[in-house]
């Protein structure tokens, strides 16, 4: 029922279930109070008070005293709050002297009765015509003008008294509607194309408003108002101002209100996205610079960053499998970082209890495993690798809409922070467009991929985590701002623990499979020969049902192809078979570096074989004769003292190392190269390498 501050007695209308009424009687009996009403025709209709009043099949006919839904007034608030000072003070003002005029008072009370009040000419024993006049002579207005105030009074209150604003419109409703409808039209045409100019944009739409209407139907506006009526529909579709790309983002938003994913504990959505790093890193081979892109991992609820991965030019997809990978074995931590940056290790079964905490034992990053996977459509992200590995852990996989970077709006905010409290104080910051770029900024860049992945690193675990985020809130303290750090230790006393895999092989899980059968001569994958111990006998028919027949899985690694993984499923156990001509790499080569090689090889010798191939490759890198885009990709992952995926060792020892094996396959140490030592692993960032010696040396040759 509408209406407000409505008496209900004899002689209210009212509308009810779409009759006008009129009460005539009202009673009071046993059962509680009751109405009676008399419709148009003279039929009668008993009613208890309780139901008219909250029924929604009546409602007061708004010529009754009081506010009504339908009227065209606003709400008295709204009014009021559009008033600037001098308007309010001068409503003010309106308002005590149409107070003075009913009641005698400025305030309308005599309990706040002023000094002086009541004025002679303004006691309630004056008639109300005599008081009218009076006020008009005060006021030097018309006795009209203050009759229209006291009628506005009594029906909105001081609302009723303020200055009436005029709807303010734009070049745009003045102008004819169809000339505005086609003009943005036309403007909406140009979401994906580049930029127009807006005279272009006044033509298109004045031939088109001619062809639609016919000419001299729709009144053209001037040169002049057509730039207004531009400049007012950029903020219904912008297309003029700032950047194209922002332009369509703003085109592409959903109609209805945004929507988002809540995570409510650790685990429950893992962000993973790649983005080219504004910085350039360093080129070891060529002593130039080198673009870099770099992969992350980061858990929706606490904000935390599981993984990093820093790549020479694209990402690939045994790069996001390994971020991937550290979310369930994070790296150790760096010997110089503070303790504050250090993550307790985890994984231990809850029944088991420790009560000594080994020194020097740390994380760099959080545990997390995943359950559910948040990605874009990139190639790397929707490869069947990813798929594979999701499949096999048990997370599912949440694809983000296409061109919708708030769908993982924390770690588009995490790379924004990345470059404005990190890259854009590193040499080589190149900025994040070319409008922003320096002079030479590759000239400084000095910084390997390792290196600067350590920095990245290093900058997560000791500012970043343990820096309070402005959307890590508890809903019970809405002021308490917490960290990463903070929201994870939060989530664990919300959630519990978090037990990951615990298998020591569980890295073999994250690599590519390839199925091929067993020959007697071994195994063969992109013409590449391997055999080692622990591979089934060639008569052996294979329990899996793969996609050729009688074929075997086999994990390889894109970045080492010197060697591969087997597991007996027998024994469940791992084997690693060796490539025959991995003594001649002498190093670990990658896929995409030996179909190089090949291409070189075969332009070259008139009958080339994978170890020339190999050998000549080497041997042009070593005369900085790499300085192809393709090759200085391939040089710089192999240049890079870390793997994507920390392997296990399987136990079983290096037979091509050995020199009878050597001599077997055609490499005598006597007269062979002395081999360069192998480097060693890298934990973390604790990296035991003379950076300024190394840099000294290689910038003293160019």
């Amino acid at each position: 029922m509408s209406g407000a501050g409505t008496r209900i007695g004899v002689g209210t209308r009212l509308l009810y279930d779409g009759e006008a009424v009129e009460v005539v009687e009202l009673a009071a009996t046993t059962a509680g109070n009751e109405v009676v009403l008399k419709d148009g025709h003279g039929r009668v209709q008993r009613l208890s008070l309780k139901e008219l009043l909250f029924s929604d099949l009546a409602r007061v006919l708004p010529d009754g005293p009081g506010p009504s839904g339908g009227d065209a007034d606003e709400v008295a608030s709204v009014v009021l709050d559009q008033l600037i000072a001098e308007e309010r003070e001068l409503t003010a003002e309106r308002a005590g002297h149409i107070r003075e005029v009913l009641t005698g008072y400025r305030s309308g009370s005599p309990e706040l009765a002023a000094n002086g009040e009541p004025r002679v000419g303004y006691t309630l024993a004056v008639p109300m015509e005599d008081r009218k006049a009076a006020k008009a002579a005060e006021l030097g207005v018309t006795i009209r003008t203050v009759e229209r105030w006291l009628a506005a009074f009594r029906d909105q209150g001081e609302a009723g008294l303020a200055p009436r604003k005029g709807h303010v419109s734009g070049p745009a409703a003045s102008a004819d509607q169809r000339w505005v409808e086609t003009a943005l039209e036309v403007m909406v045409e140009h979401t994906d194309a580049s930029r127009p100019s807006r005279t272009m944009v006044i033509e298109r739409t004045r031939a088109r408003v001619i062809a639609r209407f016919g000419p001299e139907v729709v009144p053209q506006p001037s040169r002049a108002t057509a730039f207004r009526i531009l400049a007012d529909l950029e903020r219904r579709h912008p297309l003029f101002r700032l950047s194209t790309k922002r332009n369509r983002d703003i085109a592409g938003r959903p109609d209805g209100p945004y929507g988002k994913l809540r995570p409510t504990r650790p685990g429950e959505y893992l962000l993973m996205d790649s983005t080219r790093l504004d910085v350039f890193a360093f080129d070891p081979f060529t002593l130039r610079w080198v673009q870099a892109e770099l992969s992350v991992g980061m858990d929706w609820y606490t904000r935390c960053i599981t993984g990093v991965r820093v790549t020479p030019v694209s990402t690939k997809a045994v790069d996001v499998a390994a971020v991937l990978f550290e979310s369930f074995r994070p790296r150790p931590f760096g010997k110089d970082w503070p303790r504050g940056a250090v993550w307790p290790e985890h994984g231990i079964p809850c029944t088991a209890l420790v009560d000594v905490a080994v020194e020097g034992i740390g994380l760099a990053s959080p545990p997390i495993v995943p359950e559910t996977l948040v990605v874009d459509h990139g190639k790397v992200y929707v490869s069947d690798h990813l798929s594979s590995v999701c499949r096999r852990m048990g997370i599912s996989i949440q694809p983000a809409r296409l061109r919708t970077g708030r769908d993982k709006g924390p770690v588009e905010r995490f790379f924004r922070t990345l470059r404005e409290d990190l890259l854009q104080a590193l040499p080589g910051y190149k900025g994040p467009d070319i409008h922003s770029r320096g002079e030479a900024p590759e000239g400084e860049a000095f910084f390997f991929l390792d290196e600067l992945e350590g920095i990245v690193r290093e900058w997560t675990a000791t500012v970043y985590h343990c820096r309070p985020h402005s959307s890590l809130v508890d809903p019970g303290l809405p002021g308490l701002r917490m960290s990463p750090a903070q929201m994870f230790e939060h989530g664990m006393a919300r959630a519990g623990y978090i037990e990951a895999p615990r298998d020591p092989d569980l890295a073999f899980e994250f690599l590519p499979t390839k199925w091929r059968t067993i020959q007697h001569y071994g195994v063969e994958i992109g013409r590449r020969r391997y055999r080692g111990p622990g591979l089934p006998a060639t008569g052996i028919r294979s329990p899996y049902d793969g996609p050729g027949k009688n074929s075997w899985p086999f994990q390889v690694d894109p970045d080492d192809i010197t060697r591969i993984y087997f597991r007996d499923p027998a024994t469940r156990t791992w084997h690693t078979l060796t490539w025959e001509h991995a003594p001649a790499a002498r190093m670990p080569l990658s896929e995409d570096a030996l179909l190089f090689a090949r291409k070189l090889a075969a332009a070259k010798y008139r009958y080339p074989d994978d170890r020339l191939a190999v050998a000549d490759l080497l041997e042009r890198w070593n005369l900085g004769l790499g300085t192809t885009l393709a090759e200085r990709r391939m040089a710089l992952r192999l240049s890079r003292e870390q793997a994507a995926l920390n392997l296990p060792d399987t136990g079983e020892p290096e037979t091509a190392s050995l020199p009878s094996v050597r001599r077997a396959l055609g490499h005598d140490p006597r007269t062979a190269a002395p081999e360069r030592p192998e480097p060693a692993a890298e934990m973390g960032d604790d990296d035991e390498t003379d950076v300024d010696d190394f840099y000294a040396d290689a910038l003293g040759d160019v």
